[in-house]
Formats: C-alpha cells, structure tokens, sequence
C-alpha cells in the first residue's frame, strides 16, 4: 500500500516561490561582499530559514472523519479557552466557546468542524493582537462562519494574531459544507474560535493539544 504524503498548500506557492528569489540574493550579496566562512553561515540560515518557510505550509494527509454527533477540531493547536461567552454577532445569547491558539510551529489549515449548510459568513478587519488575548475574539482581523448541521448551529472565527496578516476563507453562504473538509487557512501564527450550544458536551480542557479533524471537541445532544 502507498504511503500518502505530507502536501504543501496551494496558499504558500507564492510566498515560498518570493522567499526563495529573496533570500537567493542575500546568499549572492554574502558571497560578494563577504569571506567564505561568513558566505556559509548566511547560506545556512537561508536554506534553515526557507525550509520553515516551506514546512510552514505543510498539509499532512489525514484520515476523513464524519460523524453528526460530533464536533472535530478546525485547526491543530491548544485548547485555551473554554468557557460560556456571550456570542453577541450572530446568536445573540450565550454560548460555550472553545478557542485553539496555533503557534508558528503548528498546521496552519482549517477544517470545517461540522458539516451542513453554510448560512453566514463575514470577514472583519481589524487589529492584530496576541491571538491568546481575550479581545483578538472581537478586535482582531477576522472571518465568522456559521454552519447549520443535522443536530446544531455553530459558529466558528479565525481569528489573525500578532504576525497574521492574512486569513483565507472557502465559505460559501447557501452552500453545504462537509466536515472535516478544507475551510481555509490562517497565514502566520493565529486561533480558532468555535461556538457551541450551552447542552454539548465539551470534549477538552485547558492546556490540551488538539489535532484538526481528528480531535473531538466536543458532543453535539440530538434533536428532539
């Protein structure tokens, strides 16, 4: 059986395509102007530098989970919020809210944590914040998607931080969303945030490390 690899997003092509045009002409300019210890170690810290660059905008292959009970995951990263919160943008009343902070070093894709018909969707500008800070849920750059699914509504940000300068969404109001496929991407360091209906049974705690579509954060109760 053939091993299915680790791809790079398409959202990287053209950064990873600039960055390595840049940083080839550092190494040109070190091996112009320096000794060739020095045109070395420059040229060291440009490929280290390039291959984060790269490793950045990996997609690792992962199994396609779908269950209607169930809320995965929409990003790899840890638990930092879980609490009840006021979810005044679309709701309007109280809601259980789970947020999963990415560092640089994480998965930077986002997956639709449950599936159904996608009935809003806004992008916010914004400041860019620390995106553990309270107020990046609200103040940040932003994007809001609501999914309707078999048993519930739920809302979910990707929320730009401090290095984030980019989001991408795939959202499509009035189109059907599959859990567990591709929503998106977040460029440089950011969080999720995942709205949920105050009887789920939450999954996950503070400080816990998450896989996006394969973590269940939590049990959605079946409709009456």
């Amino acid at each position: 059986m053939t091993k299915k690899m680790t791809k790079i997003d398409k959202e990287g092509y053209r950064i990873i395509q600039i960055s390595l045009l840049v940083l080839a002409v550092v190494v040109l300019a070190a091996y112009l102007c320096l000794p060739l210890a020095g045109t070395i170690a420059v040229g060291v810290f440009c490929l280290i530098l390039w291959i984060c660059i790269i490793r950045f905008f990996r997609i690792p292959y992962r199994e396609l989970l779908q269950d209607d009970a169930k809320v995965y995951a929409p990003a790899d990263g840890t638990v930092v919020v879980v609490e009840k919160t006021n979810e005044d943008e679309y709701f309007g009343d109280e809601r259980i809210q789970v947020s999963i902070f990415m560092s640089l070093w994480n998965v930077h894709a986002n997956w639709f944590p449950v599936g159904g018909h996608v009935k809003y969707f806004k992008h916010h500008n914004g400041n860019f914040h620390v995106a553990w800070h309270p107020k990046s849920s609200t103040d940040n750059e932003r994007t809001t998607t609501v999914v309707e699914s078999e048993r519930a509504v739920i809302l979910f940000r990707q929320i730009a931080g401090l290095l984030a300068k980019r989001i991408v969404s795939y959202a499509v109001v009035g189109k059907e969303a599959r859990q567990n496929s591709r929503c998106g991407f977040i460029k440089f360091g950011s969080r999720v945030d995942v709205f949920l209906p105050l009887d789920a049974a939450i999954n996950v705690k503070l400080g816990d490390k998450v896989v996006g579509t394969q973590t269940v954060i939590a049990t959605l109760k079946e409709k009456e």
